[in-house]
């Protein structure tokens, strides 16, 4: 499997199921993340920096917070010819606490080490959005993830079995615009 590929999908394995120890499979010891968030909907720290401290906040503190986690890169995967690699994403999880429904999209930059293991050093996370839909939605949109490649997805994949669901017009606008 091609090393950036791997690095990626350890982290959203990591991060949609919870399990902090795959993070030293996906992030340098000394990675840096910048998470810009265009939204009130939801906070993150704008910087953390090393792997313990971004383990804390994409798996430990998320996962507190939130289960039903499904992340989506929706573009081709990387090579491992480039050490930069930019993708969009969509997320939908669901609150602990209340029930509500988050689904978001935004976009990834990813920068890898460009030596063995070539593990991310530099990741910049951008939240262009997170809707709250009640949580009734859960269901239909969970159902919906389910049957979607995982965690690769084209845009036109991602299209494929959307629900028709109030509020959640952007989500399709985001995905018409992705050029792949």
């Amino acid at each position: 499997m091609p090393r950036h590929l791997e690095a990626i999908q350890n982290y959203i394995h990591a991060k949609d199921s919870g399990h902090p120890y795959l993070m030293k499979n996906a992030f340098a010891d000394i990675a840096k993340l910048e998470v810009i968030v265009e939204t009130g909907e939801i906070s993150f720290p704008p910087l953390s920096k090393g792997i313990d401290a971004i383990t804390k906040i994409l798996v430990r503190d998320f996962g507190r917070s939130y289960e039903n986690i499904y992340t989506f890169c929706l573009a081709r995967p990387p090579a491992d010819d480039d050490n930069r690699f930019s993708c969009h994403w969509m997320v939908g999880f669901s609150e602990k606490n209340s029930g509500a429904v988050r689904l978001g999209c935004g976009l990834y930059d990813w920068v890898f080490q460009t030596h063995d293991p070539f593990l991310v050093e530099d990741l910049k996370i951008t939240v262009k959005f997170m809707l709250v839909l009640p949580s009734d939605t859960l269901y239909p949109l969970m159902h919906w993830f389910s049957k979607l490649p995982y965690p690769w997805c084209s845009p036109a994949e991602a299209l494929n079995g959307m629900p028709k669901l109030a509020g959640i017009k952007s989500v399709l606008d985001f995905i018409n615009r992705i050029e792949i």
